[in-house]
């Protein structure tokens, strides 16, 4: 049976993104047959249901959790930085990264630090939510469509599009998400770069259709920011130091569940 290599990656929670659509079954497939290859009849493949959704990016904070990527100092001078919370006031806080990594912990909300304090990343806490996303999905015929645009981000940021993949209920202790490059899986479809303005858009075509939240797994496209302004390929790059979710949003379940 194949095996998920997993890392610590991306936070998929969904609920808090605005869906409107008829959900499709969508199988993702973690294994191969078991005994004789040759006696194993392959199973036709079934075209994705037609789909139809609007989807709405959100930030950790706004699910219970702590920013996970960007750090501040709440004493300054202290030379020790911690995560943002829904109860982090000062927005005119810069933010940091830390001195050493720090691997995604976004279900256990104690973990907001303190960390070494990191290179200075150019802005403030209130220009990191100032952010905002939405757009459409959209699925026809076993072609998906994404037509996403942003406002806020980063000017002339280098960002990248997950697709991300995480156990559920989760694991314990927790083993962190499986990150996909959107489209491509040497990610050369995940890229785009916000203009002078903060101002993006993401518009991208695929076969077959997204992946959606399924039995056993839960599905969400995440937004990273890239602060030394270097991509990856098919990796995410290392979170928390270089590579930064801003937002992301849960896909929802498939048809039936």
């Amino acid at each position: 049976m194949t095996k998920f290599l997993v890392s610590t990656a991306v936070s998929m929670v969904l609920g808090a993104a605005t869906v409107a659509a008829e959900t499709q079954e969508v199988q993702f497939d973690s294994g191969v047959p078991v005994g004789n290859v040759a006696n194993t009849s392959a199973t036709p493949a079934v075209a994705d249901a037609p789909e139809h959704m609007t989807l709405n990016f959100i930030f950790h904070i706004d699910e219970g959790m702590a920013e996970q990527d960007v750090f501040y100092e709440m004493v300054p001078g202290s030379g020790e930085v911690f995560r943002p919370t829904a109860a982090t006031r000062d927005m005119d806080a810069p933010l940091y990264a830390p001195a050493v990594p720090v691997a995604h912990n976004f279900l256990d909300t104690e973990d907001t630090g303190p960390y070494p304090k990191g290179r200075a990343l150019g802005l403030t806490l209130g220009e990191w939510f100032a952010a905002k996303g939405n757009g459409t999905y959209t699925c026809e015929n076993g072609v998906g469509k994404v037509d996403f645009s942003f406002e806020n981000l980063v000017p002339d940021g280098v960002y990248t599009m997950w697709h991300d993949f995480m156990v559920w209920p989760p694991t314990d202790p927790f083993i962190g998400t499986y990150d996909l490059p959107f489209g491509a899986r040497d990610g050369s479809e995940n890229v785009f770069v916000a203009k002078a303005d903060g101002s993006a858009e993401f518009i991208r075509t695929i076969s077959p259709c997204l992946q959606l939240t399924g039995e056993h797994l839960m599905a969400d496209l995440a937004v990273a920011w890239h602060s030394d302004g270097k991509t990856y390929g098919p990796l995410t790059g290392e979170f928390s130091t270089v590579t930064h979710v801003q937002m992301y949003v849960g896909l929802p379940r498939r048809a039936g569940m």
